[in-house]
């Protein structure tokens, strides 16, 4: 399919794979690893100088804007060697035409050292570092492949990092062993110096690729068996309650936490940037180490495979018609339960991996973690109009702080936040419904 101009015009993200599912660990809640059966004769994971560079100038010369974000993922990238990421700042330096490249490394921690660190710092790499709770929460499910424990091992990578003063954030997953910690998993995450938390559900099945298609459930396949390790979906939601509950007295401003950012967006009237949450899905595809493209991260299967960018060019497989299809069906799949929920608006139906569970006869299903996502969007509601508030009113929404601190004082009006024919916390002297109030109401 041809390319048109406003299609060359748009942005797009790629998660680069450079050693596709060749990882050093072997995390019993992993769906990657089992990515390997696709490519049987493949001796080593590692992409080939023609395909990384192939990659490189593509990606920048696709890119609208001025500056361009690339994302190194796995399995686990380290395994590529310093060398190869060498590589990759050559190429782009080589390419970059003006444009600013920034780096992101997501890493399981292992082989950080202060090479790894010196070398990230020197060139400004953001790096993100999993790491699912203190010892024995981490070493529940993540064991290298000897199945020995590795959370001593992530630590003095992460040590190496803040020696070095490099960037990074830290990537959670939740799972049946840490999800009910919240206040315990979110202190840990603080102690060991993260500023910036993201939190990832497990939700796997029992068997490798047994997830059905969105349309095979509408049609009455049976929902999946699910993995031991994968959250409950009402635990997945009292885990962001409970972390909710802490930050939003103490730390707005201080620590920022993904799915927080992502629902301010959200309140105050924005499409959430989230995939998972925005309207649409599509814009965020995989690249495999040999070059092959993917709708997803989560979709790596045969039947959407894009194509390889040495036989075309990236930008027509991001714009086919296959992915432009892909894209739409998040939300014209979103099964009417979705469709006339209240917090619609933030959450979008979720991913549409995760929506396999049946709702009424014909209806496309709806999402796995539902139960979780109405826990956690309609507990913040209060909090989120205030600080949608204070951002209209050109206030710092760190001022919800002293907003659920006085809350948690006066007990009895704890879960209901500001009445619609109360004054509007953003002092205009207005009600809330003729204020700061009239969009969400509208949204509902």
């Amino acid at each position: 399919m041809p390319v048109t101009g406003s299609q060359r015009q748009r942005g797009f993200h790629i998660m680069a794979k450079p050693t596709g599912p060749g990882c050093n660990l072997d995390c019993a809640y992993c769906f990657y690893l089992a990515k390997a059966e696709y490519y049987p004769s493949q001796k080593q994971w590692l992409m080939p100088p023609d395909v990384l560079e192939n990659f490189i100038r593509q990606y920048i010369e696709a890119q609208p804007a001025k500056e361009v974000h690339f994302a190194w993922q796995g399995g686990e990238p380290t395994l590529a060697g310093r060398d190869f990421f060498e590589d990759v700042v050559r190429f782009q330096a080589r390419h970059a035409n003006g444009r600013t490249i920034h780096n992101a490394f997501q890493t399981n921690g292992v082989l950080l050292d202060d090479e790894w660190a010196a070398f990230l710092a020197e060139h400004g790499f953001l790096v993100g570092i999993s790491i699912d709770g203190p010892e024995p929460i981490h070493d529940a499910y993540r064991v290298d492949r000897g199945g020995r424990p590795v959370f001593n091992k992530v630590m003095h990578g992460l040590e190496a990092l803040q020696r070095h003063n490099v960037e990074y954030n830290t990537l959670t997953c939740l799972h049946a062993k840490n999800a009910g910690k919240p206040k315990e998993i979110y202190r840990f995450l603080k102690d060991v110096g993260s500023r910036y938390l993201q939190f990832i559900p497990i939700v796997e099945p029992a068997v490798p690729g047994g997830f059905p298609e969105p349309r095979d459930s509408e049609n009455g396949a049976a929902p999946p068996e699910l993995h031991p390790a994968t959250v409950g979906a009402e635990d997945f939601g009292g885990f962001l309650v409970g972390v909710f509950d802490e930050w939003v007295k103490r730390d707005v401003g201080r620590i920022f936490v993904q799915h927080f950012d992502t629902a301010l967006e959200a309140w105050v009237g924005y499409d959430p940037g989230l995939c998972v949450f925005s309207r649409r899905c599509g814009n965020a595809l995989v690249i495999e180490h040999n070059g092959d493209v993917y709708a997803c991260d989560h979709y790596v299967y045969p039947e959407h495979h894009r194509g390889n960018i040495l036989e075309a060019p990236l930008n027509m497989l991001v714009h086919c018609g296959e992915q432009e299809a892909f894209g739409a069906a998040k939300e014209e799949t979103l099964p009417p339960a979705c469709q006339s929920c209240a917090v619609r608006f933030a959450c979008n139906g979720g991913c549409p991996k995760y929506r396999f569970v049946p709702t009424a006869p014909g209806d496309p299903p709806i999402n796995y973690l539902c139960p979780g996502y109405q826990r956690f969007f309609n507990h913040i509601d209060p909090y989120m109009r205030f600080m949608a508030a204070e951002l209209q009113a050109g206030r710092p929404p760190a001022n919800v702080m002293a907003y659920a601190n006085s809350k948690a004082d006066s007990h009895g009006s704890e879960r209901h936040g500001p009445s619609l024919n109360g004054p509007c916390p953003c002092g205009s002297g207005r009600k809330f419904k003729r204020c700061c109030g009239r969009k969400r109401t509208k949204r509902r």
